[in-house]
């Protein structure tokens, strides 16, 4: 085969996914091999690294200024992607306000994909359902990618990002910021040590008093500068609706999980690391829209009971109120024998099991005393709590080629173990989820939900 013949065989491949032009690097990227601009970019630091940023709202530009601080490495933007002018507008004024030349902008994130060679990592700032093919799609042509959390919209997915990063040899870190955080490290590291005795039961929660009503919106025009079918890409076709666009998309179904995926991986994260599990045998849950009766489709009142079979944990969130259990809007509680750790974002303490009165009735673990415990969150010396040092360990794993911290495999877990939350909840049964067979046993409605339905042209990848 010629590489002419070639390139138009790979072009036609990429077309498949959804309308993808021939990439001219990607029969060098497939193979794992590296231009010598790529090759320059991961030699130490204060090399070079080239930012291509897809998606610049709220947290793509959050996120694309963390790595412009980086003041160890020598960040570049020379590319930037969204579907809304009024986005990419708010993006160039902190190129204006840093004094940097201002990027070339695309609004078709194919076209960022067709310039790979101009990039050496992908920033995927989008909604949840715009997580997967970029990523994916990144990792082909040979490039790196920091991708905001959760990993996806749905189960397969996230595996399909994990099968990606995994078969062309790519760093693929999600945005769990809270993994790198120091004080939150120091928490897991007291649960690791043992001290708290066996822990029958984990609680993670959040209660939201900003979470407030979309309403009930009648579908309007698109905005101008806005590019709705794009936006919507692999999602159902839909009307314009705001309800269902900047920000609060999150409540919707279509696009993401609810508090379950935004807030729960966060929380959820940290009970998975400190209890050094897989996947639960058993996910049941019950919620509902209990507080704003509104066209929002994710429920603002949500419990969720996960069975590991030698402890139970329970996921909870609350919307409209800041009151959470243990006096905390956020957290996490890790109930020992012998004590509780109790984890906030303001800090975290442990608190000691008082002595047992002697019942004479069965054997009870002996109580092994411990040490009242408090510690402080400390802003600091742990800044932005975690994402800083996150992103400069993303950038040193591009370098180094290991794996991050918050490598895509340690985000598949707990993006699923969220997601079988929110399907337990929206089949209304108790699930056995069998991880190796990435299926529900025994709830075809649930099965249905793990991989979602893509809208043509676009299609999730096969690797």
């Amino acid at each position: 085969m010629t590489e002419m013949t070639r390139r138009r065989f790979i072009g036609r491949s990429l077309a498949s996914m959804g309308g993808i032009g021939a990439a001219s690097r990607f029969a060098q990227a497939s193979t794992g091999a590296m231009t010598a601009a790529a090759a320059d970019a991961v030699q130490g630091a204060n090399a070079r690294v080239r930012l291509a940023v897809m998606g610049v709202g709220g947290m793509g530009r959050g996120d694309m200024q963390t790595f412009l601080n980086q003041s160890r490495f020598n960040v570049e933007v020379p590319l930037i992607c969204d579907v809304d002018d009024a986005m990419l507008a708010e993006a160039m004024k902190i190129f204006d306000a840093r004094d940097l030349k201002h990027p070339d902008t695309e609004k078709d994130f194919r076209r960022v994909i067709d310039r790979s060679d101009e990039w050496d990592v992908l920033l995927v700032g989008t909604p949840d359902h715009w997580h997967a093919l970029p990523t994916i799609l990144a990792c082909q042509a040979g490039r790196d990618v920091y991708c905001e959390k959760p990993s996806a919209n749905s189960v397969g997915e996230s595996k399909a990002m994990c099968d990606a990063a995994r078969r062309y040899d790519r760093v693929v870190q999600i945005g769990t910021q809270w993994k790198a955080s120091n004080y939150f490290a120091e928490a897991v590291a007291y649960v690791h040590s043992g001290k708290l005795g066996p822990i029958r039961h984990v609680r993670c929660w959040t209660s939201l008093n900003w979470y407030g009503s979309v309403g009930d919106v009648p579908d309007n025009e698109t905005p101008a500068g806005v590019d709705y079918d794009m936006w919507l890409g692999p999602a159902p076709l839909r009307a314009f609706n705001r309800a269902r666009f900047h920000f609060t998309f999150r409540w919707f179904w279509d696009y993401a999980g609810g508090l379950m995926t935004d807030w729960g991986v966060h929380l959820l994260n940290i009970a998975l690391w400190a209890m050094k599990v897989d996947f639960p045998k058993r996910v049941s849950s019950s919620g509902g829209k209990y507080v704003y009766h509104d066209m929002a489709e994710a429920p603002d009142t949500q419990t969720t009971l996960y069975d590991f079979g030698d402890f139970t944990m329970v996921w909870e969130h609350q919307a409209g109120i800041n009151h959470g259990p243990e006096g905390k809007p956020h957290g996490v509680a890790f109930y020992g024998t012998n004590g509780t750790l109790i984890l906030g974002l303001d800090g975290w303490h442990v608190v000691p099991e008082p002595p047992r009165p002697e019942h004479g009735r069965g054997v009870m673990l002996p109580l092994e005393p411990v040490e009242a415990v408090s510690k402080k969150f400390d802003a600091a010396a742990d800044p932005e709590m975690g994402r800083v040092k996150l992103v400069a360990d993303f950038l040193e794993c591009v370098q180094s080629r290991r794996r991050s911290m918050m490598d895509i495999e340690i985000a598949h877990h707990v993006t699923t173990v969220a997601h079988l939350g929110n399907l337990a909840l929206r089949t209304g049964r108790s699930i056995e989820y069998d991880a190796a067979q990435m299926r529900v046993i025994g709830n075809e409605p649930a099965n249905a939900m793990i991989t979602r339905p893509y809208r043509s042209p676009w299609k999730l990848p096969s690797l």
